[in-house]
């Protein structure tokens, strides 16, 4: 670790890494540090680098495989394509503020992890700078973890050992109902995992919640909202918050079980590109910890 400069992003979670080439990391070269940082700092910020689509690709894959949400909608020989979160037409124009790309976009301005609401949830995230704004388009990360940790113990207590609930239309429902019908926030069957995810390297556990939470095991529906929000709003105080400005060539990741995320508004006729791979969780990353199986529900 010694080779790398390593300057803290927040008190609480998360560092830049300096003097590491991205484009240089393979399975035995250079990612086992990057692995080891991740579990430990939660989040990890590279500026500057030259990350090359494929490279990014690949970079994912060391840490799971990679997810891939239209798999089912994808034709026979066709390629992945990575995703991103832009506001970049294909014709080269931006979408209009009320566009439904547009909102989409705006229902990613609500505190979040990506993917609670699949099968198989996501890891990290890997969000490279392509184009940015000259203003606003941050992009805003709280650490669940430290904020757990820090928590008083009568809120713990009304959510400790219980089950969440998650469905993607729901996170969309809060911006646009007519966002919230479309297949692609419909598709999955609603996920039920328990609220708190224990780090299986060091142990040390983490709310697991988002945007997509919509009820909580043992209480009425408002009462459970209620408390989601609460909860929400006690892990994205000052203190537990780290944004980011963004520069074309930065690389941001982030532990999708101990981190919410955000964006933030921006002036939308600016055009603005982030290229954005989630790989899927393991079982060695600590899943069977808050799997809740059907028959115990």
């Amino acid at each position: 670790m010694t080779r790398f400069d390593l300057t803290p992003l927040n008190p609480n979670f998360g560092v830049e890494v300096r003097g590491l080439n991205l484009m240089d990391v393979s399975a035995d070269t250079l990612f086992p540090e990057i692995r080891a940082l991740f579990e430990e700092h939660s989040a990890l910020l590279f500026r500057g680098q030259d990350l090359t689509p494929e490279k990014h690709l690949e970079l994912a894959g060391l840490f799971g495989p990679v997810e891939d949400r239209e798999a089912d909608e994808r034709k026979p020989g066709e390629a992945f394509k990575i995703p991103e979160v832009s506001n970049v037409l294909d014709d080269g124009t931006t979408s209009g503020e009320m566009d439904l790309k547009t909102l989409n976009l705006k229902s990613n301005f609500l505190w979040h992890s990506d993917s609670t609401f699949l099968p198989v949830p996501s890891l990290i995230n890997i969000l490279v700078g392509r184009i940015v704004t000259t203003e606003g388009g941050a992009t805003e990360l709280a650490s669940t973890r430290a904020a757990w940790a820090e928590m008083p113990a009568d809120l713990k207590a009304r959510i400790e050992g219980r089950g969440i609930w998650h469905r993607y239309s729901h996170s969309r429902k809060k911006i646009s109902e007519e966002l919230a019908k479309l297949p692609l926030y419909t598709k999955w069957p609603d996920q039920h995992w328990k609220a708190v995810w224990p780090n299986p390297v060091n142990g040390r556990a983490a709310l697991y919640i988002a945007s997509h939470a919509f009820a909580v095991d043992g209480y009425e529906e408002a009462e459970g909202e209620a408390l989601l929000e609460e909860l929400t709003a006690f892990c994205t105080q000052p203190r537990f918050v780290y944004s980011h400005t963004w520069a074309v060539g930065d690389v941001l990741l982030w532990d999708q079980r101990a981190v919410l995320h955000r964006g933030t508004p921006w002036p939308y006729e600016q055009p603005r590109k982030l290229s954005s791979i989630c790989s899927s969780v393991r079982e060695s990353d600590g899943i069977a910890a808050i799997r809740i199986e059907p028959e115990l529900v």
